[in-house]
Protein backbone atom coordinates (compact mmCIF):
# COMPACT_ATOMS: atom_id res chain seq x y z
CA UNK A 1 0.00 0.00 0.00
CA UNK A 2 1.10 3.44 -0.53
CA UNK A 3 1.20 5.58 1.97
CA UNK A 4 0.29 8.48 0.25
CA UNK A 5 -2.81 7.68 -0.80
CA UNK A 6 -4.09 6.77 3.23
CA UNK A 7 -7.60 8.68 3.61
CA UNK A 8 -7.83 11.11 6.24
CA UNK A 9 -11.98 12.20 6.09
CA UNK A 10 -11.89 10.96 2.78
CA UNK A 11 -9.21 12.86 1.15
CA UNK A 12 -5.98 11.44 0.13
CA UNK A 13 -2.89 12.10 2.24
CA UNK A 14 -1.16 13.44 -0.39
CA UNK A 15 -3.37 15.88 -1.34
CA UNK A 16 -4.00 17.39 2.39
CA UNK A 17 0.10 17.52 2.31
CA UNK A 18 0.32 19.46 -0.80
CA UNK A 19 -2.27 22.07 0.38
CA UNK A 20 -0.43 22.67 3.65
CA UNK A 21 2.69 22.94 1.70
CA UNK A 22 1.28 24.94 -0.76
CA UNK A 23 -0.19 27.64 1.39
CA UNK A 24 3.68 28.17 2.19
CA UNK A 25 6.04 27.31 -0.52
CA UNK A 26 5.84 28.64 -4.22
CA UNK A 27 7.23 25.48 -5.52
CA UNK A 28 6.28 21.67 -4.08
CA UNK A 29 8.05 18.69 -5.42
CA UNK A 30 7.10 14.98 -5.01
CA UNK A 31 9.34 12.18 -5.87
CA UNK A 32 7.95 9.17 -6.37
CA UNK A 33 9.04 6.27 -8.44
CA UNK A 34 5.26 5.51 -9.76
CA UNK A 35 4.80 9.27 -11.23
CA UNK A 36 1.55 8.25 -12.70
CA UNK A 37 -0.43 7.60 -9.72
CA UNK A 38 0.42 11.37 -8.70
CA UNK A 39 -0.10 13.19 -12.01
CA UNK A 40 -3.80 14.65 -10.83
CA UNK A 41 -1.84 17.09 -8.27
CA UNK A 42 -2.54 20.47 -8.97
CA UNK A 43 0.76 22.54 -9.47
CA UNK A 44 3.18 19.99 -7.97
CA UNK A 45 6.30 19.05 -10.08
CA UNK A 46 6.93 15.51 -10.13
CA UNK A 47 10.33 13.67 -10.66
CA UNK A 48 12.00 10.35 -9.67
CA UNK A 49 14.98 9.08 -7.87
CA UNK A 50 18.55 9.31 -10.41
CA UNK A 51 19.47 6.26 -7.97
CA UNK A 52 16.37 3.69 -7.40
CA UNK A 53 16.78 2.13 -4.57
CA UNK A 54 18.77 3.42 -2.28
CA UNK A 55 16.02 4.77 0.22
CA UNK A 56 15.03 8.26 0.93
CA UNK A 57 18.09 9.92 0.31
CA UNK A 58 17.35 8.88 -3.13
CA UNK A 59 14.32 10.75 -2.75
CA UNK A 60 15.95 13.99 -1.13
CA UNK A 61 18.94 14.24 -3.62
CA UNK A 62 16.16 13.41 -7.21
CA UNK A 63 14.14 16.35 -4.99
CA UNK A 64 17.07 18.84 -4.54
CA UNK A 65 18.15 18.40 -8.64
CA UNK A 66 14.49 20.03 -9.04
CA UNK A 67 14.65 22.24 -6.57
CA UNK A 68 14.98 25.88 -8.01
CA UNK A 69 14.69 27.84 -4.30
CA UNK A 70 18.09 27.02 -1.93
CA UNK A 71 16.05 25.62 0.88
CA UNK A 72 14.00 22.82 0.41
CA UNK A 73 11.59 21.54 3.23
CA UNK A 74 11.20 17.62 2.85
CA UNK A 75 8.14 15.79 4.69
CA UNK A 76 7.30 12.09 4.32
CA UNK A 77 4.19 10.89 3.24
CA UNK A 78 3.36 8.76 6.26
CA UNK A 79 3.07 11.82 7.95
CA UNK A 80 -0.94 13.02 7.53
CA UNK A 81 -1.26 15.58 9.75
CA UNK A 82 1.58 17.87 8.90
CA UNK A 83 0.55 21.90 9.92
CA UNK A 84 2.07 25.15 9.19
CA UNK A 85 3.29 26.11 12.20
CA UNK A 86 5.92 23.50 12.72
CA UNK A 87 7.33 24.01 9.46
CA UNK A 88 6.91 27.85 9.62
CA UNK A 89 9.17 27.36 13.27
CA UNK A 90 11.61 25.06 11.66
CA UNK A 91 12.20 27.92 8.69
CA UNK A 92 12.79 30.37 11.06
CA UNK A 93 16.13 29.30 11.92
CA UNK A 94 17.63 28.26 8.72
CA UNK A 95 20.22 30.89 8.74
CA UNK A 96 23.85 29.60 9.23
CA UNK A 97 23.04 26.17 8.49
CA UNK A 98 22.84 23.10 5.86
CA UNK A 99 19.73 21.71 7.88
CA UNK A 100 17.34 22.18 10.65
CA UNK A 101 16.29 18.72 11.93
CA UNK A 102 13.89 18.55 14.85
CA UNK A 103 13.95 16.08 17.65
CA UNK A 104 10.35 14.33 18.36
CA UNK A 105 10.24 11.26 20.56
CA UNK A 106 13.23 10.93 21.56
CA UNK A 107 14.58 10.47 17.81
CA UNK A 108 15.93 12.86 14.89
CA UNK A 109 12.98 13.22 12.13
CA UNK A 110 15.15 13.80 9.28
CA UNK A 111 12.09 13.87 6.88
CA UNK A 112 10.42 16.58 8.37
CA UNK A 113 13.03 18.94 8.19
CA UNK A 114 14.76 21.45 5.99
CA UNK A 115 17.87 21.00 4.07
CA UNK A 116 19.87 23.27 1.86
CA UNK A 117 20.35 22.25 -1.75
CA UNK A 118 23.47 22.51 -1.87
CA UNK A 119 23.72 19.15 0.07
CA UNK A 120 22.90 17.70 -3.65
CA UNK A 121 26.57 16.70 -4.16
CA UNK A 122 27.10 15.46 -0.90
CA UNK A 123 23.81 13.17 -1.17
CA UNK A 124 25.48 12.37 -4.45
CA UNK A 125 28.33 10.90 -3.37
CA UNK A 126 26.95 9.39 -0.40
CA UNK A 127 24.76 7.15 -3.07
CA UNK A 128 27.18 6.21 -5.37
CA UNK A 129 28.57 4.92 -2.38
CA UNK A 130 25.85 2.47 -1.44
CA UNK A 131 24.26 4.80 1.19
CA UNK A 132 20.87 5.58 1.26
CA UNK A 133 19.93 7.40 4.41
CA UNK A 134 19.42 10.77 5.14
CA UNK A 135 21.32 10.40 8.49
CA UNK A 136 24.04 9.78 6.33
CA UNK A 137 23.85 12.91 4.99
CA UNK A 138 23.53 14.66 8.67
CA UNK A 139 27.20 13.65 9.54
CA UNK A 140 28.27 15.99 6.78
CA UNK A 141 26.28 18.75 6.93
CA UNK A 142 26.14 21.98 9.19
CA UNK A 143 22.98 20.71 11.30
CA UNK A 144 20.76 22.90 13.77
CA UNK A 145 19.08 20.14 15.91
CA UNK A 146 15.88 21.33 16.84
CA UNK A 147 15.17 20.04 20.36
CA UNK A 148 11.49 18.40 21.10
CA UNK A 149 11.08 20.73 24.49
CA UNK A 150 11.41 23.83 22.03
CA UNK A 151 9.21 22.49 19.28
CA UNK A 152 6.65 21.39 22.28
CA UNK A 153 6.15 25.19 22.47
CA UNK A 154 4.58 25.63 19.08
CA UNK A 155 0.76 25.13 17.69
CA UNK A 156 -0.08 22.29 16.18
CA UNK A 157 3.25 20.38 16.81
CA UNK A 158 1.86 17.79 18.31
CA UNK A 159 -0.47 16.31 15.74
CA UNK A 160 1.76 17.10 12.56
CA UNK A 161 4.47 14.64 14.17
CA UNK A 162 1.97 11.83 14.01
CA UNK A 163 3.27 9.21 11.97
CA UNK A 164 1.53 6.11 10.37
CA UNK A 165 3.29 3.11 9.97
CA UNK A 166 1.53 0.45 11.61
CA UNK A 167 -2.34 -0.63 11.36
CA UNK A 168 -2.45 0.68 14.94
CA UNK A 169 -1.40 3.73 13.88
CA UNK A 170 -4.17 4.04 11.53
CA UNK A 171 -6.68 3.15 13.72
CA UNK A 172 -5.45 5.51 16.54
CA UNK A 173 -5.06 8.30 14.07
CA UNK A 174 -8.36 7.37 12.00
CA UNK A 175 -5.94 7.23 8.78
CA UNK A 176 -7.80 4.57 6.38
CA UNK A 177 -5.97 2.50 4.29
Amino acid sequence: MDKAFMRVGGQPVIERTVQVLQTLFEEVIVVTNSPDKYRGLDGVKITRDRFVGLGPLAGFHAGLLQARYPYCFVVACDMPFIRPEPIAHLRSLICGYEAVVPFWDGDVEPLHAFYARSLAPVAEQLLQGGKGGLRDLLAFARVRYVREEELRTVPGVEEAFRNVNTPADALRYAVEF
